[in-house]
């Protein structure tokens, strides 16, 4: 069974990047499971004199659940051109530990819109060591539409582009 752990760079309730990665989970192949992580909001601020153990509960939450994973799905908007400061601070959790470098990761871009904020994530990610599945990384442009997972997987070209990137994620990983 393949894992992958799928983060959304939004914090909203109603955030079209977290309705994308539902999607995924819906869609998600018989020999793969997408879990949403959702406890984004419950890190502290980075801060390195924290960054040793025993860590704070919810950066051990983060890294258990990324430790258990095979594979990391990011999906984020963009703010002010750059990665929004929920991800951002979660990644930056991440740089020292032991659980991150080697990950293979891809990005679902709910919008067209993203383009630095794209640049910079990619350029972050690979800062840190992560290994970029770039065959399963898509954009699916919801962005102003419905933004119901059960409405975009029902959708038969937003349904196809979301299973042929699993897809894809799943020849990378064998």
């Amino acid at each position: 069974m393949i894992r992958l752990l799928a983060l959304c760079g939004s914090l909203r309730a109603a955030s079209t990047n977290k309705a994308l990665l539902d999607a995924a989970a819906l869609l998600a192949p018989a020999n793969m499971v997408v879990s949403i992580y959702e406890h984004l909001a419950d890190l502290p601020h980075f801060n390195p004199d924290l960054d040793v153990a025993p860590w704070p509960n919810a950066v051990a939450r983060l890294r258990d659940a990324i430790a258990r994973s095979d594979g990391l799905l990011i999906s984020s908007p963009e703010y002010a051109r750059g990665i929004p400061g929920s991800l951002k601070n979660a990644l930056d959790w991440l740089v020292s530990s032991e659980v991150f470098p080697g990950k293979p990761v891809a990005l679902f871009n709910a919008s067209d819109r993203g383009v630095a904020m794209q640049a910079a994530l990619r350029l972050t990610l690979e800062t840190m060591s992560a290994r970029m599945v770039d065959a399963a990384t898509i954009t699916v442009p919801i962005l102003g539409r419905q933004t119901d997972a059960t409405v975009i997987a029902a959708d038969p070209a937003h349904a196809a582009k979301i299973r042929d990137a699993l897809a894809a994620y799943a020849r990378f990983l064998a």
